[in-house]
């Protein structure tokens, strides 16, 4: 932890601006060096050029944040050059060459938590918010750099921390008079917790496509105007569409931005029987996408009267998980309707045509996305939370079975563990090979 850390801590590419942060004991040294100052102010902006000995690099802003009072808790130096692949980086290998080493992927994050300045929740936050995919994501985000997810974490901890409490005096004055009703007030905390846990658990895994975008499959049989549909959300044409059945023999999928939200549009094969190889593979890439997806649509042809081929259609997302949003989209509303049967009245449909109504299904797409990322104002961002909630949940669980049974031993180690599971999602136990495992998935200079 001595050491001094730099990276480019924004992204490749072309941009009128970069910068490189440089952390630890060294920091203000190299900048002194770099800036030709002898005396830099914490928290003034510096216009100042660069330079490797005589030979001039660029012209910076440069900002100074002493210890304690910055992002990783360290004496941290940014320099705002201008942008573009060359200065950065000439830049960066000036500092190397004076002491400081190249950051390791989110080593300036994990220097922050070590020292106190964020805890887990508050690092996970900021690596989702790099990859969230809706604006509500962007907010909620932002709330749990605030603490929200942490202070919910520390009430949750709290309650079993006093159940615990009151087992323990049970067990210590077991032969004292307690009050009788001690046993019932505590499996109804429990109760309450438990259901507040799986509401959040449940919650959390509905709207993960917030963060990492919800993906949307269109599934129908051939020639009913998938890929239609498919360009006409994208408003150009991406996907061959022809009269042909089974033009379209793979999954193709684009990245598309619906109100608030940016989802994966998957447009997959049309699916029936077929005796064609490469028809059959791609019929079976589409059954694939239909578990990755949050909503599925399911496009029939309005036009024509109902056959096996709509049947197959039909058994395929009634076996869908009762958990993914089905829209039921029935095309060609401007020709006559053909199409009946019992299937779509347990269905809401929507009746349009591709050809100029793609406005209704997109604001009926968003919609629904709106309505699947309501919830509460926090979330578990991330798997390691996930598991470490579920965890939690099934010690609670199995905590309750001794308590009934006035087992208060076997009670308390099971509430423990429980403890341990709730707490790691922002102060773990164990550190070193949680910590690595986790900044590991860091960019470089965060």
């Amino acid at each position: 932890m001595n050491e001094t850390i730099v990276a480019i801590a924004t992204a490749n590419g072309v941009g009128s601006i970069a910068i490189v942060r440089i952390s630890g004991e060294k920091a203000l040294q190299i900048a002194k060096k770099l800036s030709k100052k002898n005396e830099i102010t914490p928290r003034y902006a510096y216009l100042t050029y660069i330079s490797d000995k005589e030979e001039l690099i660029d012209q910076v802003v440069m900002l100074y944040f002493k210890s304690p009072n910055s992002f990783t808790g360290e004496d941290v130096v940014e320099f705002q050059c201008h942008g573009g692949a060359i200065v950065a980086n000439e830049i960066l290998e000036i500092t190397l060459k004076n002491g400081a080493r190249l950051a390791m992927p989110g080593e300036f994050s994990k220097r922050a938590f070590i020292n106190g300045k964020i805890d887990l929740t508050q690092a996970e936050a900021i690596a989702k918010m790099i990859e969230a995919q809706s604006v509500d994501a962007a907010k909620i985000l932002a709330r749990q750099l605030k603490g929200s997810l942490s202070a919910f974490v520390d009430e949750s901890r709290e309650l079993l921390l006093l159940a615990l409490a009151h087992s323990e005096v049970m067990i210590d004055y077991a032969e004292e008079d307690l009050p009788k009703d001690i046993i019932d007030s505590i499996k109804n905390k429990l109760d309450a917790l438990e259901l507040k846990l799986e509401d959040l658990l449940e919650s959390s895994k509905r709207r993960h496509g917030m963060i990492d975008g919800f993906n949307i499959a269109i599934i129908g049989k051939p020639n009913v105007g998938k890929s239609s549909l498919l360009n006409s959300l994208l408003s150009y044409d991406r996907a061959i569409v022809s009269d042909i059945a089974g033009t379209t023999r793979d999954t193709i999928e684009e990245r598309i931005k619906i109100g608030t939200h940016i989802i994966r549009l998957i447009d997959t094969a049309g699916i029936r029987d077929t005796n064609d190889k490469i028809e059959s593979i791609g019929v079976q890439r589409s059954l694939r996408s239909l578990d990755e997806a949050d909503i599925v649509i399911a496009l029939f042809d309005g036009s024509r009267e109902w056959d096996k081929e709509d049947d197959n259609i039909a058994n395929i997302v009634k076996n869908l998980d009762d958990k993914k949003h089905i829209l039921v989209v029935l095309n060609k509303s401007d020709l006559t309707r053909k199409l009946y049967n019992v299937f779509l009245d347990d269905y809401e449909t929507l009746d349009m045509s591709i050809k100029s109504d793609s406005k209704i299904i997109s604001k009926k797409l968003e919609n629904l996305l709106n309505t699947i990322s309501a919830g509460d104002e926090i979330m578990l961002v991330s798997n390691r939370q996930i598991e470490a909630v579920k965890n939690s949940i099934n010690f609670i669980k199995d905590a309750k079975k001794p308590l009934l049974s006035e087992e208060l031993e076997l009670f308390s180690y099971h509430l423990t563990e429980a403890i341990k599971a709730i707490s790691s999602i922002s102060k773990p136990y164990d550190n070193e090979d949680i910590l690595d495992k986790m900044f590991s998935e860091f960019c470089l200079g965060k």
